[in-house]
């Protein structure tokens, strides 16, 4: 009977050896920590040669280019968030940044740059070309940029803000891991008293970032009491301090005065322009026009005109537009080609100053109003360029602008507040002559919109308003809608011929007249001393710096009486 028992015996004692050994492997599994380790680059998602990029905690799609010991920058990602103000001019590869005093440049591949003509040896190839795309170093970018930041073998962060956090330290020598649990997938070590940023508490785990910035779970015994950080800002070696924007003002509130010229003789016409002008400062005669696609304008310019302005106390700020030559000519101007271009706009900006210089212009007075949508940035460049130029001269520089809206940001507010002297909005058109639109040319509510707009990027005392010295008559017959300008000189004899009372318009802040002969309704909303004065009480409330008027000849004496008393506000 014992020799039957004793191999049962063996046998149970066997299972039991076995299915301990297995509940032990099993509970060894279950408990035990995972050994994984996690490649960093697949935590990164990068590739070989590539960095992550962060802008603080916030992990960007866009990667860097690690390449010959140098981290490159996409030129579209620096655009977009570090630093607008660089500019690739596509014809002749050159990457440019313009400030106050001038243009730094370098050509795509070379270990050199010019900063205001001078050329100045770099390390590596300040910017290259791969394809279509160009690639920028990023110590050449910091250089000219308000940023810092921190760059390891997997990643570059960008740091722009520098507030207090929270963290604790490690206690016990433990792992930082991808999720958070004993099995997730070891990202590092996490050494005991290595300080950890607390980013979000998940029950017995808590996510956590090491001062390598790689983010992952510890569990919450391994962390000590919390702390409050406040980090040190990390500064590094720069050899540029971007110039100040100087600003050339009058002394006081501009009252300018548009002289639109149609040709040489028209120059003739100054003294009848200037005698019932009181208060005006300055006058803008249209002289110049864009000619052609290199950089070339029509000149009506006269030196003995702004002698002459000059002995009236009025400085002269000489216009160039981009579309008279190509009105009266038909030629095609195209502004986004002549402004891509570095050498025709470069041949521009020559000419300009040549040209200012030899008629020793106050100031020039920029009138482009047909810009497509796409030439936003090569705009930019040129205001850059040219306001450079301007400064360096010592001649002033103001620019004409549509009212801005969501439809004409091409225009370039934002840089036009910080390198001119003075913005001019032009406040009329709210309706338009040929538009078939018939409504007012500037009410009370379309000028004040445009103003506010205008005031988030322009400084109110860089900001002039003009005033429009005239409306439209619109005609509608049936379905046919025409029109004719009628001026604020012209407008007392209009009005004692139709013989018909006006009412006031409260939506406009205009006056109005309707009347209707046969089949043809007449629709008119009047600018007169009334509603011009509403639109300087509005400009006096922001505090614009002056006031202008299109255009000269087309308002009597009290109009301007009014004008002057709003340029001693």
């Amino acid at each position: 009977m014992k020799r039957k028992i004793f191999p049962v015996l063996i046998a149970l004692l066997l299972m039991i050896l076995i299915g301990g050994g297995a509940i032990g492997m099993y509970l060894k599994e279950k408990y035990s920590y995972g050994t994984d380790v996690m490649d960093l680059r697949t935590y990164y998602e990068i590739e070989e040669g590539k960095r992550a990029i962060y802008f603080q905690d916030e992990r960007m799609a866009e990667k860097a280019v690690f390449r010959d010991g140098t981290c490159y920058l996409n030129y579209n990602f620096v655009k977009s968030y570090l630093n607008d103000d660089f500019y690739f001019d596509r014809e002749a590869k050159s990457l440019l940044l313009t400030d106050a005093k001038g243009t730094l440049e370098a050509d795509a591949g070379e270990k050199l740059y010019s900063k205001y003509g001078e050329e100045i040896p770099f390390e590596v190839p300040v910017c290259y070309m791969e394809g279509e795309s160009l690639f920028l170093a990023l110590p050449y970018v910091y250089q000219l940029s308000d940023f810092e930041y921190r760059l390891n073998e997997y990643r570059l962060q960008f740091l722009f803000q520098w507030e207090p956090y929270e963290a604790a330290y490690i206690t016990k020598d433990t792992k930082l891991r991808y999720r958070g649990g004993i099995k997730s997938e070891i990202l590092c070590d996490a050494v005991a008293g290595e300080q950890m940023r607390i980013l979000e508490q998940l029950g017995s785990w808590c996510k956590v970032e090491n001062e390598e910035g790689i983010a992952g779970y510890v569990e919450n015994k391994f962390l000590g009491d919390e702390v409050t950080v406040t980090p040190e800002k990390v500064t590094g070696q720069r050899d540029y301090t971007k110039p100040e924007y100087t600003t050339r003002r009058l002394s006081e509130k501009v009252c300018l005065g548009f002289h639109a010229i149609g040709g040489k003789g028209g120059n003739a016409t100054l003294e009848d322009m200037v005698v019932n002008a009181e208060g005006m400062n300055v006058i803008a005669p249209t002289w110049f026009s864009l000619s052609d696609n290199e950089g070339n304008f029509r000149d009506f310019g006269d030196a003995s005109y702004v002698e002459r302005a000059h002995k009236y106390g009025l400085e002269v700020w000489g216009v160039w537009d981009d579309f008279n030559y190509e009105n009266e000519t038909g030629e095609d101007i195209d502004d986004t080609l002549i402004l891509t271009r570095k050498s025709s706009r470069q041949r521009l900006i020559s000419n300009i100053i040549d040209m200012a210089r030899k008629l020793k212009l106050d100031g020039i007075n920029l009138d482009f109003e047909k810009l497509g949508a796409d030439c936003g940035e090569a705009f930019g460049q040129f205001l850059r360029e040219l306001s450079a130029e301007c400064r360096n001269n010592q001649i002033g520089f103001s620019v004409d602008d549509y009212m801005p809206n969501d439809g004409n940001k091409q225009y370039r507010f934002d840089i036009q507040g910080l390198a001119t002297d003075y913005v001019i909005l032009m406040g009329y058109d709210e309706h338009w002559h040929g538009s078939k639109n018939p409504g007012s040319v500037a009410s009370l509510g379309f000028v004040t919109d445009g103003i506010t707009r205008a005031l988030k990027d322009v400084p109110a005392d860089k900001l002039v308003n003009a005033l429009p010295f005239y409306t439209i008559l619109w005609k509608l017959d049936g379905t046919s809608v025409t029109d004719e300008y009628l001026t604020l000189i012209n407008e007392p004899g209009f009005l004692s011929r139709i013989g018909r009372e006006t009412v006031w318009d409260d939506n406009a802040c205009q006056n109005y007249l309707e009347w209707t002969e046969g089949t043809k309704t007449y629709k008119v909303w009047l600018e007169d001393l009334e509603s011009i004065s509403m639109k300087l009480n509005v400009m006096s409330a922001n505090d614009l710096a002056g006031v202008a008027a299109w255009r000269l000849g087309y308002a009597g004496q009290d109009v301007w009486t009014l004008l002057a008393a709003f340029k001693l506000l």
